[in-house]
């Protein structure tokens, strides 16, 4: 028997707004060898400072953690497992993004360069510092202040679906750092954003090109530094609601997430097992947080504010909301070496500014599953009501998700529930956790 809402039942809706499936069919594909690039990169480090992967370095630990620092699969590229593997950029204290502005002789950069940049920033940054409680101080530099322009027309590279793998999208990586390295110092940044101009290639919603390169071990060696973590974005990711003023930028947050190590979460489907909870879902119309597992997984989490279900018996626990700094955040429930339920408060503010039916998010977590290919699994309290969210091109069927007082979660099968019990004045929620 499948875990399910007590009171409801039925398969999780998988529904997403036709004008994006087009790109989302091209970009989870290329997903497996572009975003969640296999292996590790190692960053030379400066003098006196000390590079590692986000997870090694950064993530909350405890003995009474242990059991629910599900192991990453062996055969996962990018796995929701914890720790997050060495090569990826580090994601707490200060990370330095280089960002390069290109264009081609077949298409060239329309306008000042900087305003491709303020496209992207200082929105960028500010999403990063809300998102980790200011844990990452995330600084986006420009010292290239006009188009960088490549040696070959845009179209002699044969870019069709960004991926790494093509020959052409290899040289065009390796004429990016062959053109800055006279003005860049490579050794001074930990990530690299490359922002195209909008009118090479086609229209996002058409293919999606943006990509990313994460951990990778064959990227081109600037400065004696390989260039393993670098965020590509092509033309705008404009989702046609009238808002790409206030939200088209979260395209760079999303890849910026690859580096960091986080997988896709979306299916070929689309935004179908997770929605609008976490930008490695959708990234496009109204802004949106990430999942309390990957704040856990960043190192954005204390270990006072994860608690570990794995015991047998009853528990109590209180969940501040995931967007308030301070305060106990998660709670997750193992079911196996790999594998277990997160719970979670989600309610509107911070970077969740749609959430319409505030309340406890659960989700599965599957560190077996590949990126790409749905490693976490949001349950829905009120399967097929088509949601509660009326914003355009944003998953509705699961904007309703959470689970409020007097709702319980349950997986028969291996003996646990979840309780929603009650709600206090500050909109702390209290939770109960049983396992036999």
């Amino acid at each position: 028997m499948q875990p399910q809402p007590v009171r409801t039942a039925g398969a999780l809706s998988r529904r997403i707004c036709p004008r994006r499936v087009a790109a989302f069919a091209s970009v989870t594909v290329l997903t497996l060898a572009v975003s969640t690039s296999a292996g590790t990169g190692h960053r030379l480090p400066l003098p006196g400072s000390t590079t590692a992967g986000a997870g090694p370095v950064a993530l909350a630990r405890s003995s009474a953690l242990a059991p629910c620092m599900i192991n990453p699969g062996t055969a996962v590229q990018m796995s929701e497992g914890l720790p997050t593997p060495g090569g990826y950029s580090r994601s707490t204290g200060t990370v330095r993004a280089l960002t390069l502005m290109i264009d081609f002789s077949d298409a060239p950069g329309r306008g000042n360069a900087l305003s491709r940049y303020r496209e992207f920033f200082p929105q960028t940054e500010e999403w990063f510092r809300t998102a980790s409680y200011g844990r990452l101080d995330y600084r986006a530099e420009a010292p290239i202040r006009h188009w960088l322009r490549m040696p070959k027309p845009f179209h002699a590279y044969g870019i069709e679906r960004g991926a790494p793998f093509d020959p052409g999208y290899r040289e065009l990586v390796q004429d990016i750092v062959t053109a800055a390295d006279p003005t860049v110092d490579f050794r001074a940044y930990d990530l690299l954003n490359v922002l195209v101009t909008p009118n090479a290639g086609p229209s996002a919603l058409d293919t999606v090109l943006s990509v990313t390169f994460a951990g990778n071990v064959e990227a081109p060696v600037a400065d004696g530094v390989t260039v393993a973590n670098a965020s590509f974005v092509y033309s705008r990711q404009d989702d046609g609601s009238g808002s790409y003023d206030r939200t088209g930028y979260r395209v760079l947050p999303h890849e910026n997430g690859h580096v960091f190590g986080l997988p896709d979460l979306y299916t070929q489907e689309g935004g179908g097992a997770v929605g609008h909870w976490d930008i490695m879902s959708e990234d496009w119309g109204a802004n949106n947080d990430l999942l309390g597992w990957h704040k856990w997984k960043l190192g954005w989490l204390d270990a006072a504010q994860v608690s570990c279900a794995a015991t047998p018996g009853t528990r109590e626990y209180t969940l501040t909301p995931l967007s308030r700094p301070g305060g106990p955040k998660l709670v997750f429930v193992p079911t196996g070496g790999r594998t277990g339920y997160a719970v979670e408060l989600r309610t509107r503010g911070g970077n969740d500014e749609n959430v319409c039916r505030p309340g406890i998010l659960v989700y599965k977590v599957n560190a077996d599953v590949d990126t790409g290919m749905g490693p976490v699994t949001v349950y829905d309290s009120r399967t097929d009501s088509g949601g509660c969210t009326r914003s355009p091109n944003v998953h509705a069927e699961l904007s309703d998700a959470p689970f409020t007082p007097g709702e319980t979660f349950k997986d028969p099968r291996r003996g646990i529930s979840i309780t929603v019990d009650a709600v206090d004045p500050r909109g702390d929620y209290r939770v109960r956790v049983t396992r036999r």
